[in-house]
């Protein structure tokens, strides 16, 4: 579903990622993981299309990402990938359903079925009676999870977190880990996740190890496959 070839990515002299190649298959959680400053979060915006690569090349779903326009990308983005930020990022204006309809609106959507939607997902993640509220109304938990309801709203190919659990206790640490799990179970939904939270790692169908920009472990079902 995601490959990723010979990909390069340095900010001026600083060489961030090295000659990276990935697949990760679709229904797959996969945490990527490594000490401050191994590339974690650059190789994540490669992929989501947030940040280009030097050279190399990502396809995900068979397209080829390298020379569509930035128009074309953000289209594309908003469709296909969903976004999970360890702060949340909801617009504080707004409520839970609010802040959920907001990429499918961008995508063109119409709101009777968008609201239907984000209806739908808040009830799956246990918020149905917290519509109405906004953001600072809303535990840190129920925050994350109106996130993890605005990622999945466009039903995209895949999910990208950076550090999703990085600022909850442990209680709602392990109910946003079990609840990534709950996803890929029900909705065959792929998840690409950097943390430094070892637990989740180990919980993950795979684990990605990067080391100074390069890929030294990858880890299935606790095999090291690629060193």
């Amino acid at each position: 579903m995601i490959k990723i070839k010979n990909i390069n990515k340095s900010f001026g002299k600083l060489n961030i990622l090295k000659n990276i190649n990935l697949e990760i298959k679709k229904g797959q959680v996969v945490t990527i993981v490594g000490k401050s400053g191994a590339g974690k979060t650059t190789l994540l915006q490669i992929i989501g299309t947030l940040l280009r690569q030097d050279s190399g090349e990502i396809r995900i779903n068979d397209v080829l990402l390298n020379d569509i326009s930035d128009k074309e990308l953000s289209k594309f983005r908003n469709t296909e990938i969903g976004f999970i930020f360890q702060f949340h990022n909801l617009l504080p204006e707004f409520n839970a359903l609010e802040n959920v309809c907001i990429p499918a609106y961008i995508n063109g959507k119409g709101i009777p079925e968008t609201q239907k939607r984000a209806q739908d997902l808040l009830k799956f993640l246990n918020l149905q009676h917290r519509t109405t509220h906004k953001p600072n109304e809303l535990s840190g938990g129920e925050q994350q999870r109106v996130a993890v309801a605005r990622a999945l709203i466009n039903s995209p190919s895949v999910v990208l977190a950076d550090e999703p659990s990085g600022n909850l206790d442990t209680t709602h640490k392990t109910e946003l880990h079990n609840l990534f799990f709950t996803l890929r179970d029900k909705f065959n939904q792929t998840f690409v996740i950097v943390t430094h939270d070892e637990q989740l790692a180990t919980m993950s169908d795979r684990t990605i190890r990067l080391k100074d920009g390069y890929i030294i472990e990858d880890t299935l079902n606790n095999n090291i496959i690629n060193k």
